[in-house]
């Protein structure tokens, strides 16, 4: 789970590392084209600078984004007008790789033009994401000298905007039917609660200042600290306030009743874009639900062979009953919990270089840490945090500690892989050094290929023996498990007519998670329509190439060369990854030499 990223954004700057630009263009298709792709990188930069900060993009470091009506309907019509300037473009005079990234473009502008259309920008927050999430945001920014303070202070002193900008948005969507369900809204008010100070020293928003770089005089350190605590008790904090009592006395109230995105106006096209927008297929609601069914059974079918191995006299119930009581597979404190996950991201490292080449493998390092206590009841047992784009801020794997009794020791490992590496930390870096394609395509990120490479990944780590016991095995299995009921809770929420009751019932059936975790993860589902589908859905495509590459090849198949075939492109649509893994069986097939971008 990459955390509040839809689509991560990076954009140039003058500030910005130099990175190699697109080989010089043959032909005029290919310069008209790679002059769109400058110009609307700039404006993605300007419109998005929070995400261009924490990608290492600096022009924007002290503003945050215009989220007014008119802005959005304006950025609308830019996107329209993209699109337009595109299709004047004639695609089949570009080389393979322009193509690509023509394709590529073509479809992340329709897919956002699509989402403004059903006024998705009317729900800009759920217990996962928003403004009162933003206080993880000093962790991704740099904060390396004085102007990186400055930057900050004045995104401080020009907070009341970008709060007053949502709490609007909310209104309208209050007013166009446009909410999200009460049973899950009624997490964020604790949510807001950790924004609501007395003393500016305690705001999220104060960490960086708490330490600062010996770079910076202490004079001006002092200086810049009273500013922080002046902007946080003066604009952040009353901001916050108005946020709190219009959510409690409007807002919260006025959330539907109904969990399904269909009883949302115009709600079957809606889940429909979403099921589109995050499995990116054409696979319908009724199809993925079937899937997931059929998943389930098989999962079930290989978790026998577990507890025949350990010789267990009993059935699935049984065996996660017993998974859930005894003490034996829990940590008490949270520190050792911390720990075993630190010593199973550092097991995996040695062995990646058995499963991909090295001139692939990222130099970015990253650690991992615990998920802040304000976020940590409502939120996911493991996410990553990315680097910087240039490399000023390592990643992260944040963990959650909050009730170590509830998360199993089996499960470390299976995590690591997934948000660690072979996981996010290492296709996210990979795809952010990739020279001489677009920026867009380096930084752009599409969830079925992101996650479905992610849960791929666990079964990386299979093969690389790091599941070496039956219990950590059945861990990877249950993960396995719980991503294919997703396919068939996610769909039965917001299609197929199914209660939270049913949805939460049907996890206690299929799953060893805990009743914390299952609680956490329906009500996921119910904020976040179809974005769970995309794990298995993206999974199940690339274990799908990989067969066909297998039987296609013979002998000559190597795993290295098939991993890195998939990530050495950045991240895509399932339907352009498929064309071009076609191509490569086709080539390797035929005898072909590799080609690779430049890292």
């Amino acid at each position: 789970m990459i955390r509040n990223a839809l689509i991560l954004c990076a954009l140039l700057s003058a500030g910005a590392p130099a990175l190699a630009g697109p080989a010089t263009p043959a032909n005029a298709a290919s310069t008209a084209l790679h002059r769109l792709f400058r110009a609307e990188w700039r404006r993605e930069m300007r419109e998005h600078p929070l995400e261009a900060s924490a990608d290492g993009f600096h022009r924007y470091d002290g503003r945050w984004a215009n989220m007014s009506l008119a802005s959005l309907a304006h950025e609308h019509e830019e996107d329209l007008e993209a699109l337009s300037s595109l299709a004047a473009i004639d695609r089949s005079q570009l080389d393979p790789q322009d193509r690509i990234s023509y394709d590529l473009f073509k479809y992340r502008y329709e897919i956002a033009a699509q989402g403004y259309d059903l006024k998705t920008y009317l729900m800009p927050l759920n217990e996962l994401e928003g403004i009162q999430t933003l206080r993880t945001l000093t962790e991704t920014l740099r904060f390396a000298n004085a102007t990186d303070y400055r930057h900050f202070l004045e995104r401080l002193g020009t907070f009341a905007p970008y709060m007053d900008e949502t709490i609007a948005l909310l209104k309208e969507g209050v007013k166009a039917g446009m909410t999200e369900p009460q049973v899950v809204m009624e997490r964020v008010p604790h949510q807001i609660a950790a924004y609501l100070v007395s003393d500016p020293g305690a705001s999220p928003f104060y960490a960086p200042f708490r330490k600062m770089p010996s770079i910076i005089p202490a004079a001006e350190q002092a200086r810049m600290r009273a500013a922080a605590r002046t902007a946080i008790s003066q604009v952040v904090t009353p901001a916050f306030r108005r946020l709190q009592r219009y959510f409690d006395e409007d807002y919260l109230p006025h959330c539907r009743k109904t969990i399904a995105a269909q009883a949302l106006p115009n709600g079957k096209a809606y889940y429909a874009y979403e099921v589109r927008q995050y499995t990116t297929t054409d696979l319908t609601p009724r199809q993925i639900h079937r899937i997931g069914l059929k998943r389930v059974a098989a999962i079930h079918a290989q978790m026998q062979r577990v507890f025949d191995e350990i010789g267990f006299k009993g059935g699935y119930r049984q065996f996660v009953h017993y998974l859930r009581t005894n003490p034996r597979f829990y940590y008490r404190n949270p520190a050792h919990l911390l720990e075993a996950y630190r010593a199973a991201a550092m097991r995996v490292d040695p062995l990646l270089v058995n499963y991909f080449p090295v001139w692939i493998l990222p130099r970015v390092p990253y650690g991992v840490r615990a998920i802040p206590a304000s976020l940590a009841p409502d939120t996911y047992p493991a996410y990553s945090d990315p680097p910087a784009g240039d490399g000023s801020v390592a990643g992260y794997v944040s963990v959650n500690l909050y009730k170590p009794q509830s998360r199993p020791k089996y499960d470390i490992h299976v995590l690591v892989c997934h948000e660690g590496r072979p996981g996010h930390q290492l296709q996210i870096p990979i795809a952010m050094a990739l020279e001489g394609l677009p920026d867009f395509r380096r930084f752009d990120y599409y969830s079925s290929y992101g996650e479905g490479w992610a849960l791929y990944s666990e079964s990386l780590c299979d093969q690389m023996g790091l599941y070496d016991n039956p219990y950590s095995k059945f861990g990877y299995l249950d993960w396995q498990m719980w991503r294919a009921v997703r396919l068939v809770v996610d769909t039965g929420i917001h299609s197929e007519g199914w209660s939270r009751a049913q949805a939460v019932r049907y996890f206690e059936q299929n799953t060893a998670l805990s009743t914390q975790n299952i609680n956490t993860e329906v009500d996921r589902y119910i904020a976040w329509p179809g974005q769970a589908l995309s794990y298995m859905i993206g999974q199940r495509d690339i274990l799908g190439l990989r067969r066909k590459a297998e039987q296609a090849l013979g002998q000559r198949f190597d795993i290295k060369d098939f991993n890195a075939a998939i990530l050495e492109h950045g991240a895509m649509p399932l339907s352009i990854l498929n064309e071009i893994m076609y191509r490569w069986i086709r080539e390797r097939k035929e005898g072909m030499p590799e080609t690779h971008p430049t890292m």
